[in-house]
């Protein structure tokens, strides 16, 4: 997919009244949010030449044809009708680039649409909400500024400082924009084994969008991962990528404690955990080892939480990356393990020098990124400061598992891979026992905060994306609707 653009799409928006072309259509054909809009589309969205229908299924913006994945490609050549619209996400395809098109004209429409539809039906993960608790209600209509409109900065709250606290202060602001987070915590799906007004995790959530403008306090919440996480008790500087993962797991151990079943004897995280922590942020790694000798394979998957990208110098040609692309092509490329590193062979029956190869197999709702910054080298610590570029956009196609059974059947359709920047977490200093750690939230889809302990001030997408980076958190950019 571009997204620079391309000049066909701008002048048929300016020309030809392109931009409300595809408000109609992607207000009657993607959200479909009336019975009348959905009757509409059950109708109309099958090609006129093989009867297939969606998700493959292309609608001319030029005409009323509707087309599959090759009729609309053949139907825009013969009628020389340049644009086409996907029916399922609302993504331009324009048949001179032959790429769909990224346009924030028409990203702006389709949010817009969403917005105002009469009803759409969103659903994250297959989970769908419940009501809400009558105390929830009564929190919720307590007072007009619970309402968040452009002109309110509600969910932007300072944090107080508790001596040398800012890398719990930053990784707080992160997980507490994280939408699908927060509306867990929001509603009655979450069971707390105290009452719902007693729960820290569900109080800490909600702290932030009751309007006020005090900064919070949070030693509850500190001294909780303390009594969970033994090793980062204490008052001393700490890893915000160490406390984000400990994090996790006291909210993972948190939400376990509500589904009896779930946990096993150790207290560890489970494979089938369904939990929110997991459905939100765990996502499957695979490692094939490959033998050189008969070029068998062995795959195993993990569960991951987040991925740690290394920034030293490349064994094969001491390069270093630049960028988080780089990073994320040297975690998934080839490793060539050698002679001294010999694995066994399954069907040579012995030690083979073999292939090591990691690629996503499945990606979380969030990805969150570690920058490997510091290193330990005989005692002693070195912070690699190194300028890493990130898009706000992120493509992670190139890095995914190719099945061996792909088909037009599954085939990836243009947003299932592309995750959004919401949260940048970075280090100030030269040691990780020193220093000082702030973050960047995204607020609003398009507005930037910078977060420094009790301070919140506006902050521009150039200053994020030139900001150093040490965690980067993404949000997937298209969820599931039906």
């Amino acid at each position: 997919m571009s997204y620079t653009g391309c000049g066909h799409l701008e002048q048929f928006l300016r020309e030809e009244e392109g931009l409300k072309t595809y408000e109609l259509l992607h207000g009657v054909f993607v959200i479909s949010g009336s019975d009348e809009r959905r009757q509409a589309k059950i109708l109309n969205a099958v090609c006129h030449v093989c009867n297939r229908r969606f998700p493959f299924v292309h609608v001319c913006m030029h005409c009323t044809f509707f087309g599959c994945h090759d009729h609309i490609r053949e139907h825009s050549k013969i009628k020389r009708h340049s644009f086409s619209m996907d029916i399922t996400y609302g993504q331009v395809y324009c048949c001179h680039c032959d790429d769909y098109i990224y346009d924030e004209e028409l990203d702006n429409t389709a949010r817009a649409n969403a917005l105002q539809g009469d009803s759409v039906n969103k659903c994250v993960l297959e989970l769908v909400w419940p009501c809400l608790h009558t105390e929830d209600k009564e929190f919720f209509n307590k007072t007009d500024k619970m309402v968040i409109d452009r002109a309110t900065h509600i969910g932007l709250r300072g944090l107080l400082n508790l001596g040398s606290t800012c890398f719990m202060n930053c990784v707080v602001q992160a997980m507490t924009h994280i939408p699908v987070l927060r509306d867990y915590f929001f509603t009655d799906h979450h069971q707390c084994v105290d009452t719902p007004s007693k729960c820290l995790i569900t109080n800490l959530f909600r702290a932030f969008y009751t309007g006020e403008k005090t900064p919070l306090v949070l030693n509850e919440f500190l001294y909780l991962i303390w009594t969970q996480a033994r090793h980062l008790a204490g008052y001393e500087q700490q890893d915000a990528h160490e406390f984000f993962i400990a994090t996790l797991d006291v909210l993972h151990q948190h939400c376990l404690s509500t589904q009896p079943g779930q946990a096993n004897s150790s207290g560890s995280k489970v494979n089938s955990c369904s939990c929110i922590i997991d459905q939100v942020f765990t996502g499957s790694l695979q490692s094939d080892v490959v033998c050189q000798k008969c070029c068998g394979v062995s795959t195993t998957l993990e569960t991951m939480w987040d991925y740690s990208l290394d920034l030293t110098p490349s064994v094969t040609d001491g390069s270093l990356p630049s960028s988080l692309e780089d990073c994320l092509e040297r975690f998934t490329g080839t490793e060539i393990l050698g002679s001294n590193s010999k694995i066994f062979c399954e069907n040579c029956q012995s030690y083979q020098e073999s292939t090591k190869q990691f690629t996503m197999r499945t990606l979380p709702v969030v990805l969150c990124f570690h920058l490997k910054r510091f290193q330990h080298l005989n005692d002693l610590e070195k912070k690699v400061s190194a300028k890493i570029k990130y898009p706000e956009l992120l493509d992670m196609t190139p890095f995914m598992t190719k099945q061996k059974n792909d088909s037009i059947l599954n085939l990836q359709l243009p947003y299932d891979n592309k995750y959004l920047l919401f949260a940048v977490i970075n280090h100030v200093g030269t040691s990780i026992n020193a220093g000082h750690y702030i973050s960047y939230i995204r607020y609003k889809d398009n507005f930037w905060y910078k977060c420094d302990d009790l301070v919140i001030s506006e902050a521009g997408i150039e200053e994020v994306l030139q900001s150093e980076g040490y965690l980067l958190f993404y949000h997937k950019y298209c969820l599931e609707y039906r």
